[in-house]
């Protein structure tokens, strides 16, 4: 549960840092600033003043009073304390709570009442306007607050309108999706809730919303500190309430998804490895069961073609958009073509920057066999809408056939866990590659040309579409994982599935082949050591990592020289064995102690 909850929260921390987060970025840093009509925390009675930070200006009995004072009827009272401005504190939990209470309840709960998909958004959307027009308006703030009134603390009350507002975020929140997202979204939209998903929700709300704290007590500070802000609090109140009017409009006409696309996605080098690491995959694999586990012999963006089994169907689809008469599209009447399958969401940012490439190709293919066919598996309830996608497919440029996965059956099918994520299938059916992520376009263009000419030796192939992708340094070993189905480059004796089996090296170990030696058992998630457990691999590169779980040792060895001794102990933990300057290639031999588990190398 703690690795759980970690995992949640780091990814929820680099989720408040990446591009999807800007457009509610303004309105979070001017929620802290002024929280009052007139500046201060909040609108008093007519006949007292709350403390404020502006000097009024008196015609007769009252004269000019500090900051601090209290003037009741004309007279000077004794100093009050300051009362210390919350509404940064009010927005981000009321953005945590309604965010984490309507990504897991929010399906079951629109289902059950029969409400529209999307009516969540609208809400949010009015809920902006509202807070818009109760910073330009002090009235309408006033009613806002009116539920908050029974509250005995009175400053409470007074941030009853960021509270609101946060709520209203929290609706219309669309964080980057990566697995954890996912494994929530998926968890939510089937209703399978368990003190896991529960823990893991709040975790990522709670990893996103720090940052976004941060950020509004940093307009807080700056609205009390400068003395512009303070002199014109009423006027920033009406700016303030003016952009979030705007915003609410933005975000309704999607104006803010231009914006979104044209930044990099900085953060997804480091989304992928915390969220898809090893240890992620395991603790999140619970969504997931042994049916088509073939397609684990695939691994994410390899520059290679593999047999991961057939094609799983394309199957629970509510609608289909861009074919004949909205007929489905079957995978088994494809044979003979190659299809690209790309799973999608139209919300999501890092789906909207990967479409002109698919597109592209669809263009430049399509006549040489190849079937493109996206299907949408909606992150939020408003993207189950099918007026929605075919009216956001058409404005993001989607010509091919899309199948609307609103039960996402065919995602899980696919064992998919990504947003966007493609999967290449060759002629005969058979799954050969996938991708999870942006990038490597021009590699994946690379693969769907060389399947087409294995499909029709003979297609006259038009010149590539992108070949702007940096590829990775050649001659580098790949990642390998440890499991019966997924190992790539293993020689020497018949792997056993599932059962203890004495080995022996293999006579010759080429690069980038590793073999075993001693009693291990092979298993589909990791390889368990038992006596006299020994590795071997052939490497290219600088580094070598292993993740590694259980208690015991792992002596290394490097061409036959022992380089150090590794304790091991507790959860899948990434293990650094051999760390240089140069990349080289060198003989790997590990020697294991009884019960530890292997799971995969990564090289760097």
């Amino acid at each position: 549960m703690i690795t759980l909850v970690l995992i949640g929260l780091l990814g929820g921390l680099i989720t408040a840092v990446s591009p999807c987060i800007l457009p509610v970025l303004p309105v979070v840093f001017l929620a802290g600033g002024p929280g009052g009509p007139s500046g201060g925390a909040g609108a008093g009675p007519p006949n007292r003043r709350e403390p404020s930070t502006e000097v009024p200006s008196g015609d007769g009995d009252g004269a000019a009073v500090a900051q601090g004072d209290v003037l009741i009827a004309g007279r000077e009272s004794a100093p009050r304390p300051k009362v210390r401005n919350r509404r940064p504190y009010a927005v981000v939990i009321g953005l945590v709570l309604s965010f984490s209470f309507f990504t897991l309840l929010g399906v079951t709960i629109i289902s059950a009442l029969g409400l529209p998909d999307d009516i969540l958004r609208y809400v949010g959307l009015v809920l902006l306007i509202l807070i818009g027009l109760g910073l330009v308006f002090p009235p309408v703030e006033r009613l806002l607050e009116k539920p908050f009134a029974r509250i005995p603390q009175r400053q409470v009350n007074k941030e009853g309108s960021a509270f609101v507002l946060g709520l209203g975020l929290g609706l219309l929140y669309v964080p980057c999706a990566g697995p954890v997202l996912a494994a929530i979204t998926v968890a939510g939209a089937r209703g399978e809730l368990n003190l896991g998903i529960v823990a893991l929700t709040v975790s990522f709300a709670v990893g996103t919303a720090l940052p976004l704290l941060v950020f509004a007590l940093a307009g807080r500070r700056v609205a009390e500190r400068i003395g512009a802000f303070r002199k014109r609090a009423r006027k920033l109140r009406i700016v303030a309430g003016c952009l979030m009017m705007a915003l609410a409009l933005a975000l309704a006409f999607n104006v803010t998804d231009a914006i979104q696309r044209s930044l990099p996605d900085y953060t997804s080098a480091a989304q992928k490895k915390i969220e898809d690491s090893d240890v992620a995959r395991q603790k999140l694999s619970g969504l997931y069961d042994d049916s088509n586990k073939e397609l684990s012999r695939c691994e994410d963006g390899v520059d290679e073609l593999r047999s991961c089994g057939q094609a799983p169907a394309i199957a629970g689809i509510s609608k289909w958009l861009n074919t004949p008469g909205g007929q489905p599209v079957d995978l088994k009447k494809e044979r003979g073509k190659v299809v690209l399958i790309d799973f999608w969401t139209y919300s999501c940012i890092n789906c909207q920057r990967s479409l002109p490439h698919i597109e592209a190709w669809n263009r430049a293919y399509k006549s040489a066999g190849l079937e493109i066919i996206g299907v949408h598996s909606p992150e939020f309830a408003f993207e189950k809408n099918a007026s929605n996608v075919a009216d956001q497919a058409r404005k993001l440029g989607v010509t091919y056939p899309v199948a609307l996965d609103n039960k996402l059956t065919t995602w899980d099918n696919y064992r998919n866990r990504f947003w966007p994520a493609k999967y290449l299938i060759d002629a005969k059916g058979t799954v050969r590659y996938f991708k999870f992520g942006e990038g490597q376009y021009a590699q994946t263009e690379d693969l769907i040309r060389t399947l087409l000419k294995q499909a029709n030796p003979s297609v006259q192939l038009p010149p590539k579409t992108d070949q702007k992708d940096n590829q990775l340094t050649k001659g580098r070993t790949p990642e390998t994982y440890l499991s019966n189905l997924r190992i790539s480059g293993y020689v020497g004796d018949p792997l056993l599935s599932d059962k203890a089996k004495v080995y022996r090296f293999a006579s010759d170990i080429p690069v980038n082949r590793l073999s075993l030696d001693g009693t291990w058992t092979a298993g589909y998630q990791y390889f368990t050591a038992g006596d006299s457990a020994r590795l071997a691999f052939t490497y290219r590169a600088k580094n070598v990592n292993l993740v590694l779980a259980g208690k015991g040792t792992v002596t290394v060895l490097v061409d036959g020289r022992t380089m150090k001794t590794i304790p091991v102990t507790g959860t899948p933990t990434l293990y650094k064995l051999v760390d240089e300057k140069t990349a080289r290639t060198a003989h790997l031999e590990l020697r294991v102690t009884p019960g530890i588990q292997a799971y995969s190398f990564t090289f760097g």
